[in-house]
Protein backbone atom coordinates (compact mmCIF):
# COMPACT_ATOMS: atom_id res chain seq x y z
CA UNK A 1 0.00 0.00 0.00
CA UNK A 2 1.58 3.10 -0.95
CA UNK A 3 2.82 5.78 1.72
CA UNK A 4 1.72 9.47 2.13
CA UNK A 5 4.79 11.70 2.87
CA UNK A 6 6.29 15.08 2.01
CA UNK A 7 8.55 15.74 -0.76
CA UNK A 8 10.22 18.76 -2.23
CA UNK A 9 8.30 19.58 -6.17
CA UNK A 10 9.76 21.51 -8.68
CA UNK A 11 5.94 22.54 -10.41
CA UNK A 12 7.72 24.49 -13.91
CA UNK A 13 10.55 25.92 -14.57
CA UNK A 14 12.00 28.63 -12.39
CA UNK A 15 8.81 28.13 -10.18
CA UNK A 16 9.61 28.54 -6.20
CA UNK A 17 10.09 25.33 -5.60
CA UNK A 18 7.11 23.67 -2.94
CA UNK A 19 6.62 20.72 -0.18
CA UNK A 20 3.77 18.81 -1.11
CA UNK A 21 2.48 15.55 0.07
CA UNK A 22 3.48 12.33 -2.33
CA UNK A 23 2.83 8.84 -2.61
CA UNK A 24 5.57 6.18 -2.36
CA UNK A 25 4.25 2.81 -3.92
CA UNK A 26 5.30 -0.50 -2.24
CA UNK A 27 8.50 -1.89 -3.76
CA UNK A 28 8.30 -3.56 -6.94
CA UNK A 29 10.60 -6.45 -7.56
CA UNK A 30 14.19 -5.27 -7.81
CA UNK A 31 13.32 -2.08 -6.02
CA UNK A 32 13.40 -1.03 -2.36
CA UNK A 33 11.51 2.08 -0.50
CA UNK A 34 14.28 4.22 1.64
CA UNK A 35 13.54 6.22 4.82
CA UNK A 36 16.00 9.54 3.55
CA UNK A 37 17.98 10.69 6.92
CA UNK A 38 20.09 13.45 4.98
CA UNK A 39 20.28 15.30 1.44
CA UNK A 40 22.46 17.59 0.20
CA UNK A 41 21.20 20.72 -1.79
CA UNK A 42 23.26 20.27 -5.05
CA UNK A 43 23.36 22.27 -8.30
CA UNK A 44 21.99 20.12 -9.92
CA UNK A 45 18.66 20.14 -8.59
CA UNK A 46 18.60 24.17 -9.42
CA UNK A 47 19.58 23.04 -12.87
CA UNK A 48 16.32 20.87 -12.81
CA UNK A 49 14.25 23.32 -11.33
CA UNK A 50 15.55 26.05 -14.00
CA UNK A 51 14.62 23.23 -16.74
CA UNK A 52 18.43 22.64 -17.47
CA UNK A 53 18.10 19.05 -17.66
CA UNK A 54 15.13 18.14 -19.17
CA UNK A 55 11.68 19.51 -19.25
CA UNK A 56 9.69 16.47 -17.61
CA UNK A 57 8.30 18.22 -14.91
CA UNK A 58 7.13 18.58 -12.11
CA UNK A 59 10.61 17.12 -10.62
CA UNK A 60 11.11 16.05 -7.07
CA UNK A 61 14.12 16.87 -6.15
CA UNK A 62 17.11 15.70 -4.17
CA UNK A 63 19.69 13.41 -4.87
CA UNK A 64 22.28 13.54 -2.78
CA UNK A 65 20.97 10.88 0.04
CA UNK A 66 21.66 8.60 2.72
CA UNK A 67 19.17 6.46 4.75
CA UNK A 68 17.80 3.43 5.89
CA UNK A 69 16.30 0.56 3.68
CA UNK A 70 12.67 0.25 5.12
CA UNK A 71 11.77 -2.35 2.44
CA UNK A 72 12.45 -4.37 -0.84
CA UNK A 73 10.87 -5.94 -3.83
CA UNK A 74 10.95 -9.32 -4.98
CA UNK A 75 14.80 -10.88 -6.07
CA UNK A 76 16.58 -8.26 -4.09
CA UNK A 77 19.64 -9.64 -2.42
CA UNK A 78 22.26 -7.34 -2.09
CA UNK A 79 20.57 -5.19 0.46
CA UNK A 80 17.82 -5.64 3.67
CA UNK A 81 15.70 -3.83 5.30
CA UNK A 82 18.09 -1.85 8.19
CA UNK A 83 20.70 -1.45 5.84
CA UNK A 84 22.31 1.89 5.94
CA UNK A 85 23.03 3.32 2.37
CA UNK A 86 24.03 6.06 0.46
CA UNK A 87 21.96 6.46 -2.49
CA UNK A 88 23.43 6.69 -6.24
CA UNK A 89 22.57 7.74 -9.53
CA UNK A 90 24.79 4.80 -11.45
CA UNK A 91 22.44 1.42 -10.52
CA UNK A 92 25.25 -0.58 -13.06
CA UNK A 93 23.32 -2.93 -15.00
CA UNK A 94 26.33 -5.48 -15.42
CA UNK A 95 25.34 -6.50 -18.83
CA UNK A 96 25.54 -3.96 -21.54
CA UNK A 97 28.94 -3.69 -23.49
CA UNK A 98 30.97 -1.65 -20.80
CA UNK A 99 30.18 -3.62 -18.05
CA UNK A 100 31.09 -7.13 -20.00
CA UNK A 101 34.25 -5.41 -20.48
CA UNK A 102 34.88 -4.54 -17.24
CA UNK A 103 34.09 -0.99 -16.88
CA UNK A 104 31.54 -0.94 -14.90
CA UNK A 105 32.04 2.73 -14.26
CA UNK A 106 31.04 3.51 -17.48
CA UNK A 107 28.02 1.49 -17.52
CA UNK A 108 25.64 2.53 -20.74
CA UNK A 109 22.70 1.30 -19.27
CA UNK A 110 22.15 2.49 -15.51
CA UNK A 111 18.40 2.01 -14.10
CA UNK A 112 16.46 3.56 -11.87
CA UNK A 113 13.15 2.57 -10.04
CA UNK A 114 10.09 0.95 -12.85
CA UNK A 115 7.36 2.44 -10.76
CA UNK A 116 6.77 6.41 -10.39
CA UNK A 117 6.05 7.92 -6.92
CA UNK A 118 3.03 10.60 -7.71
CA UNK A 119 1.01 13.21 -6.06
CA UNK A 120 -2.16 12.23 -4.50
CA UNK A 121 -3.68 13.57 -7.66
CA UNK A 122 -2.08 10.91 -9.51
CA UNK A 123 0.24 13.03 -10.96
CA UNK A 124 3.61 11.28 -12.08
CA UNK A 125 6.90 12.62 -10.26
CA UNK A 126 10.15 12.89 -12.05
CA UNK A 127 12.68 11.96 -9.74
CA UNK A 128 15.88 14.19 -10.30
CA UNK A 129 18.91 11.84 -10.68
CA UNK A 130 16.02 9.00 -10.86
CA UNK A 131 16.39 9.49 -6.87
CA UNK A 132 14.27 11.96 -5.60
CA UNK A 133 15.19 12.14 -2.20
CA UNK A 134 13.85 15.62 -0.75
CA UNK A 135 11.78 13.47 0.89
CA UNK A 136 11.13 11.50 4.01
CA UNK A 137 10.98 8.35 2.15
CA UNK A 138 11.60 7.39 -1.86
CA UNK A 139 11.39 4.47 -4.11
CA UNK A 140 14.98 3.74 -5.91
CA UNK A 141 15.87 0.77 -7.44
CA UNK A 142 17.98 -1.53 -5.28
CA UNK A 143 21.29 -1.40 -7.25
CA UNK A 144 20.65 2.49 -6.70
CA UNK A 145 21.41 1.59 -2.76
CA UNK A 146 24.91 1.76 -1.55
CA UNK A 147 25.87 0.09 2.13
CA UNK A 148 28.30 2.16 4.30
CA UNK A 149 29.85 1.98 8.10
CA UNK A 150 26.32 3.15 9.90
CA UNK A 151 28.54 4.69 12.14
CA UNK A 152 29.34 7.46 9.61
CA UNK A 153 27.25 10.70 10.06
CA UNK A 154 24.00 10.76 7.52
CA UNK A 155 24.95 14.59 6.71
CA UNK A 156 28.16 13.40 5.38
CA UNK A 157 27.63 10.15 4.17
CA UNK A 158 25.03 11.53 1.53
CA UNK A 159 27.53 14.48 0.12
CA UNK A 160 29.12 10.86 -1.63
CA UNK A 161 25.80 10.76 -3.42
CA UNK A 162 26.93 13.16 -6.21
CA UNK A 163 29.25 16.19 -5.43
CA UNK A 164 31.99 15.01 -3.19
CA UNK A 165 32.26 12.08 -5.12
CA UNK A 166 32.52 13.93 -8.75
CA UNK A 167 35.14 16.13 -7.37
CA UNK A 168 37.45 13.31 -6.00
CA UNK A 169 37.13 10.95 -8.47
CA UNK A 170 37.53 13.79 -10.91
CA UNK A 171 41.10 14.26 -9.64
CA UNK A 172 41.75 10.22 -8.50
CA UNK A 173 39.68 8.61 -11.80
CA UNK A 174 39.08 10.44 -14.55
CA UNK A 175 42.43 12.84 -14.07
CA UNK A 176 44.85 9.78 -12.60
CA UNK A 177 46.48 12.57 -10.46
CA UNK A 178 49.55 11.13 -9.00
CA UNK A 179 52.26 11.75 -6.73
CA UNK A 180 54.50 14.73 -7.10
CA UNK A 181 51.88 16.37 -10.30
CA UNK A 182 50.82 20.26 -10.32
CA UNK A 183 47.16 20.23 -10.19
CA UNK A 184 44.64 23.19 -10.97
CA UNK A 185 41.58 23.58 -10.26
CA UNK A 186 39.36 25.68 -11.66
CA UNK A 187 35.72 26.85 -9.43
CA UNK A 188 35.98 26.16 -5.80
CA UNK A 189 32.51 25.20 -5.06
CA UNK A 190 31.54 21.48 -3.49
CA UNK A 191 32.95 20.02 -6.52
CA UNK A 192 36.17 21.70 -6.69
CA UNK A 193 36.61 21.75 -3.46
CA UNK A 194 36.05 17.86 -3.32
CA UNK A 195 39.36 17.85 -6.82
CA UNK A 196 41.41 19.78 -4.06
CA UNK A 197 41.06 16.92 -1.64
CA UNK A 198 41.02 13.93 -4.29
CA UNK A 199 44.25 15.83 -5.29
CA UNK A 200 45.56 16.10 -1.89
CA UNK A 201 44.65 12.38 -1.42
CA UNK A 202 46.69 11.40 -4.58
CA UNK A 203 50.04 12.92 -3.06
CA UNK A 204 50.17 15.96 -5.84
CA UNK A 205 52.83 18.48 -5.05
CA UNK A 206 51.08 21.78 -6.32
CA UNK A 207 47.44 22.35 -5.40
CA UNK A 208 46.19 25.48 -7.37
CA UNK A 209 43.07 26.61 -6.64
CA UNK A 210 41.08 29.68 -8.87
CA UNK A 211 38.16 30.92 -8.19
CA UNK A 212 36.55 34.44 -8.41
CA UNK A 213 35.73 34.77 -4.75
CA UNK A 214 38.22 34.73 -1.74
CA UNK A 215 35.94 33.48 0.58
CA UNK A 216 35.66 30.49 -1.63
CA UNK A 217 40.00 30.26 -2.07
CA UNK A 218 40.14 30.37 1.57
CA UNK A 219 38.07 27.48 1.96
CA UNK A 220 39.79 25.72 -0.90
CA UNK A 221 43.25 26.17 1.06
CA UNK A 222 41.78 24.31 3.93
CA UNK A 223 40.67 21.65 2.03
CA UNK A 224 44.63 21.25 0.84
CA UNK A 225 45.07 23.50 -1.69
CA UNK A 226 48.91 25.00 -1.60
CA UNK A 227 48.43 28.20 -4.19
CA UNK A 228 45.30 30.48 -4.89
CA UNK A 229 44.38 32.56 -8.26
CA UNK A 230 41.69 35.01 -8.19
CA UNK A 231 40.69 34.67 -11.96
CA UNK A 232 38.65 37.86 -11.26
CA UNK A 233 41.87 40.35 -10.89
CA UNK A 234 44.59 37.76 -12.62
CA UNK A 235 45.05 35.89 -15.68
CA UNK A 236 44.51 32.19 -14.11
CA UNK A 237 46.57 30.82 -17.25
CA UNK A 238 49.50 32.72 -16.80
CA UNK A 239 49.29 32.51 -12.88
CA UNK A 240 49.24 28.53 -13.13
CA UNK A 241 52.53 28.87 -16.00
CA UNK A 242 54.44 30.97 -13.54
CA UNK A 243 53.42 28.44 -10.19
CA UNK A 244 54.61 25.15 -12.43
CA UNK A 245 57.73 27.20 -13.64
CA UNK A 246 56.35 28.05 -16.92
CA UNK A 247 55.24 25.02 -18.06
CA UNK A 248 51.75 24.55 -16.84
CA UNK A 249 49.72 21.73 -14.41
CA UNK A 250 49.62 18.01 -15.22
CA UNK A 251 46.27 18.45 -14.61
CA UNK A 252 43.57 20.91 -14.87
CA UNK A 253 39.97 20.28 -13.60
CA UNK A 254 37.58 22.50 -14.87
CA UNK A 255 34.93 22.38 -12.15
CA UNK A 256 32.68 25.19 -13.69
CA UNK A 257 31.71 24.13 -16.83
CA UNK A 258 31.72 27.30 -19.20
CA UNK A 259 33.18 27.67 -22.23
CA UNK A 260 35.75 30.43 -20.84
CA UNK A 261 37.07 28.29 -18.10
CA UNK A 262 37.29 25.42 -20.25
CA UNK A 263 39.95 27.45 -22.41
CA UNK A 264 41.88 28.41 -19.14
CA UNK A 265 42.17 24.89 -18.48
CA UNK A 266 43.15 23.73 -21.88
CA UNK A 267 45.94 26.78 -21.79
CA UNK A 268 46.67 26.23 -18.50
CA UNK A 269 48.14 22.67 -18.76
CA UNK A 270 51.61 21.23 -19.64
CA UNK A 271 52.06 20.03 -23.21
CA UNK A 272 50.67 16.15 -22.95
CA UNK A 273 48.66 17.05 -19.71
CA UNK A 274 45.34 16.73 -19.03
CA UNK A 275 42.53 18.53 -18.30
CA UNK A 276 39.52 16.98 -17.09
CA UNK A 277 35.54 18.67 -17.36
CA UNK A 278 33.59 17.64 -14.37
CA UNK A 279 31.57 21.04 -13.98
CA UNK A 280 28.23 20.50 -16.19
CA UNK A 281 27.52 22.97 -19.39
CA UNK A 282 24.12 24.04 -20.32
CA UNK A 283 22.75 23.09 -23.63
CA UNK A 284 23.35 26.07 -25.06
CA UNK A 285 27.14 26.09 -24.59
CA UNK A 286 29.42 25.89 -27.15
CA UNK A 287 33.24 25.63 -27.33
CA UNK A 288 35.83 26.65 -29.92
CA UNK A 289 39.62 25.98 -29.96
CA UNK A 290 42.07 25.79 -32.57
CA UNK A 291 42.32 22.16 -34.13
CA UNK A 292 46.22 22.58 -34.35
CA UNK A 293 46.16 23.60 -30.67
CA UNK A 294 44.14 20.26 -30.09
CA UNK A 295 46.48 18.62 -32.18
CA UNK A 296 49.73 20.17 -30.73
CA UNK A 297 49.62 20.29 -27.12
CA UNK A 298 48.67 16.19 -26.50
CA UNK A 299 47.83 14.84 -23.74
CA UNK A 300 44.00 14.25 -23.31
CA UNK A 301 40.88 15.93 -22.60
CA UNK A 302 38.39 14.32 -20.32
CA UNK A 303 35.02 14.88 -19.36
CA UNK A 304 33.90 13.23 -15.79
CA UNK A 305 30.87 11.83 -15.22
CA UNK A 306 30.18 11.65 -11.70
CA UNK A 307 33.71 11.12 -11.35
CA UNK A 308 33.70 7.75 -13.01
CA UNK A 309 32.91 6.24 -9.53
CA UNK A 310 31.93 3.13 -9.30
CA UNK A 311 29.55 3.45 -6.09
CA UNK A 312 30.29 0.15 -4.68
CA UNK A 313 34.15 0.43 -4.24
CA UNK A 314 34.55 3.97 -3.91
CA UNK A 315 31.45 4.99 -1.31
CA UNK A 316 32.57 2.51 1.32
CA UNK A 317 36.56 3.25 0.62
CA UNK A 318 36.05 7.58 1.22
CA UNK A 319 33.80 6.97 4.68
CA UNK A 320 36.73 4.36 5.74
CA UNK A 321 39.12 7.61 4.80
CA UNK A 322 36.55 10.15 6.74
CA UNK A 323 36.00 7.80 9.64
CA UNK A 324 39.84 7.75 9.95
CA UNK A 325 40.31 10.90 9.94
CA UNK A 326 42.51 11.01 6.86
CA UNK A 327 39.87 13.41 4.95
CA UNK A 328 37.38 15.80 6.80
CA UNK A 329 34.31 14.94 4.43
CA UNK A 330 32.39 17.01 7.34
CA UNK A 331 33.88 20.12 6.38
CA UNK A 332 31.77 19.89 3.13
CA UNK A 333 28.34 20.71 5.36
CA UNK A 334 27.91 24.34 5.80
CA UNK A 335 24.75 23.88 7.76
CA UNK A 336 21.86 21.70 8.03
CA UNK A 337 18.24 22.97 7.57
CA UNK A 338 14.82 21.38 7.14
CA UNK A 339 12.66 20.58 4.33
CA UNK A 340 10.86 23.40 3.95
CA UNK A 341 14.41 25.59 3.68
CA UNK A 342 15.43 24.38 0.23
CA UNK A 343 14.38 27.30 -1.69
CA UNK A 344 16.19 29.54 0.97
CA UNK A 345 18.84 27.22 0.23
CA UNK A 346 19.05 27.55 -3.52
CA UNK A 347 19.37 31.77 -2.60
CA UNK A 348 22.43 31.48 -0.62
CA UNK A 349 23.99 28.56 -2.94
CA UNK A 350 23.17 31.11 -6.10
CA UNK A 351 25.09 33.77 -3.98
CA UNK A 352 28.05 31.84 -3.09
CA UNK A 353 27.65 31.45 0.84
CA UNK A 354 27.63 27.18 1.19
CA UNK A 355 29.66 24.55 0.26
CA UNK A 356 26.66 22.50 1.43
CA UNK A 357 23.48 22.89 2.81
CA UNK A 358 22.19 19.73 3.90
CA UNK A 359 18.74 18.53 4.21
CA UNK A 360 18.24 16.22 7.77
CA UNK A 361 14.92 14.44 8.48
Amino acid sequence: MAQEVRGVIAPGKNEPVRVETILVPDPGPGEAVVKVQACGVCHTDLHYKQGGINDEFPFLLGHEASGVVESVGAGVTEIAPGDFVVLNWRAVCGQCRACRRGRPQYCFDTHNAEQRMTLKDGTELTPALGIGAFADKTLVAAGQCTKVDPEVSPAVAGLLGCGVMAGIGAALNTGGVGRGDAVAVIGCGGVGDAAVVGSYLAGASKIIAVDVDDRKLTTARSMGATHTVNSRTTDPVEAIRELTGGFGADVVIDAVGRPETYRQAFYARDLAGTVVLVGVPTPEMTLELPLLDVFGRGGALKSSWYGDCLPSRDFPMLVDLHQQGRIDLAAFVTETIGIDDVEKAFERMHAGDVLRSVVTF
